[in-house]
């Protein structure tokens, strides 16, 4: 028994004649329950257009000794699908019941609001679809949340319905909020949660990781939302990633803009009827992003952090990025990754001691969950895939825990061990007073090297600590300690002089770097994991 009430019953007649399905007129009389969308179709239409009878009924007993001088709208409803019928040369004629609760008959009216949506789409045949689609794409998940994406043109259509509701409810003086109209796209997941839900043996849960998108155009009523481009014109503003300027929400905003009045005398009210329904796109499945951090070293001076290609040509064999992100891309069954790193050396740049944080976004995949065993398998992989770099600490984290790497960078410090050669020949006593210098504040212009993409700006940076130990007459190695951030090599030969001040103006001679290695990174992230 559907919860409806007398007042109710000059709604349902109006949606009736508008034609509107039975769900839609539910939805319009704010019915809440969410079983009573659940129920077969059939039984669903049959209920409303006894309910919406009785009405007639009444009218008629009260009315035996008048003369009739207009049909009531379901009589005057079956009198015209009969005509249509007699006229078509239909042998059967079809009563209304018969068209509402027959989905897949050729004379069955879409509904003027959904487009079909609620009357074709929300049964367990459509959820078996849905069901085998998700399965073909082999996806490891223990939930699920069920998302719609429908045409723009339906906010146009609910609108229509709602200013007739609305006349309707006025002419009654009865009180009634848009805002109280059921949504589309919640009545249909009221209705295929539970059967999706059966057919795949697992719940659907509001914040799942694992989203299964369902999608319906509907191309005959695409010119629905046209008019409002006229009206409203700055709603509706071009974006690169859309197809088309009548997005769902720019409707929605321009259906809040315009007047009741433009808006009858440019759409009608109610809309038309449609011939065809809505089409179902393909079935799309998404699971959010998983984390995977940990520190890698680099052993090797020919060795890129990232792929290496200029002006289209590919210049070193493989990356770090690359020999880190490929068994995890295998094992995770990702469709892309993004990798990011706390700071990052040159490719003849060294990375020893406990190595540099780095964490791998794994976009969309497939299987998300793994045992503390199969990550350290995973590790072991990437170790042994090459000699030229080795990861530690690899774990699964969040996407919050990502943002302490970044967090303070410039704060952080970073030690250096460097080869340098000077043009002037130097005893050790020439570089002992490099080992007195502490908190040594630079100013380093953006260095040439890099200007092609980074932004001009003179950085102030400060070198803590630096020590020296004499090799030979032109050779010396120095150990630096600085805040993350700093430009070594450019500190060393002076870049110029756009790094000031700089080794050769502290040594008065010319100096140059002839190999540098990252000895730390003091970034306390990701979590130690013991071996």
């Amino acid at each position: 028994m559907l919860p409806l009430k007398v007042k109710d019953r000059p709604i349902v007649c109006t949606l009736l004649a508008a034609g509107c399905c039975a769900r839609c007129i539910l939805r319009f009389c704010c019915i809440g329950l969410q079983s009573a969308y659940r129920q077969p179709y059939e039984d669903l239409a049959k209920e409303l257009l006894a309910f919406a009878s009785a009405e007639e009924s009444d009218k008629s007993k009260d009315a035996t000794d008048k003369e009739p001088t207009e049909d009531p709208p379901c009589k005057k409803m079956r009198l015209e699908t009969e005509q249509s019928h007699t006229e078509g040369g239909d042998k059967a004629e079809t009563s209304p019941a018969q068209a509402q609760t027959d989905p897949d008959s050729a004379n069955s009216e879409v509904c003027v609001v959904c487009l079909g949506v609620l009357q074709h789409f929300c049964d367990k045949a459509f959820a078996k679809k849905v069901s085998e689609a998700v399965a073909t794409e082999r996806y490891q998940f223990d939930s699920l949340v069920l998302s719609v994406s429908l045409p723009a043109q339906l906010s146009v259509r609910e609108h229509s319905i709602w200013l007739l509701v609305k006349k309707q409810v006025r002419e009654k003086a009865m009180c009634l909020g848009k805002d109280d109209v059921i949504q589309v796209k919640e009545a249909f997941k009221w209705i295929m949660n539970g059967l999706v839900s059966q057919e795949l043996s697992v719940p659907v849960l509001g914040k799942s990781l694992f989203e299964v998108s369902v999608g319906f155009t509907h191309p005959e009523t695409d010119g629905d939302c046209h008019f409002l481009a006229t009206t409203c014109s700055d709603c509706f503003k071009p974006a690169k990633n859309k197809l088309s300027v009548f997005t769902r929400m720019a409707v929605v905003k321009a259906l809040e803009k315009i007047s009741e009045e433009n808006f009858r005398r440019q759409f009608p009210c109610p809309p038309g009827h449609p011939a065809t329904r809505c089409t179902v796109q393909d079935t799309q499945c998404l699971h959010v992003s998983v984390f995977v951090a940990g520190r890698y070293n680099k052993f090797s001076r020919t060795l890129p952090q990232t792929p290496w290609v200029i002006d289209g040509e590919r210049r070193m064999e493989s990356s770090v990025e690359e020999l880190i992100t490929a068994p995890l891309l295998s094992s995770f069954r990702s469709e892309g990754f993004n990798f990011s790193s706390s700071g990052r050396e040159d490719v003849d740049v060294r990375t020893l001691g406990n190595g540099r944080p780095f964490a791998v976004e794994l976009l969309n995949p497939h299987r998300a969950q793994f045992s503390k065993e199969e990550i350290r398998e995973m590790q072991k992989a990437i170790n042994q895939s090459s000699d030229k770099i080795r990861v530690r600490d690899l774990q699964v984290v969040t996407r919050d825990a990502v943002a302490h790497m970044k967090e303070g960078e410039e704060e952080k410090t970073k030690s250096y061990g460097a080869l340098i050669w000077t043009l002037r020949p130097i005893e050790k006593d020439d570089i002992e007073f490099i080992n007195d210098i502490k908190e040594l504040k630079i100013a380093q212009k953006t260095p040439l090297r890099v200007l092609h993409r980074r932004p001009l700006a003179v950085r102030q940076r400060v070198i803590h600590t630096m020590t020296a130990r004499f090799l030979d007459t032109h050779h010396f190695h120095l150990n630096l300690r600085t805040q993350a951030g700093t430009y070594i090599k450019e500190f060393v030969h002076g870049d110029f002089g756009r790094t000031k001040p700089n080794l050769c103006e502290l040594m008065k001679t010319d100096t140059d770097i002839l190999e540098l290695d990252v000895e730390s990174v003091d970034v306390d992230w990701p979590p130690a994991i013991e071996d």
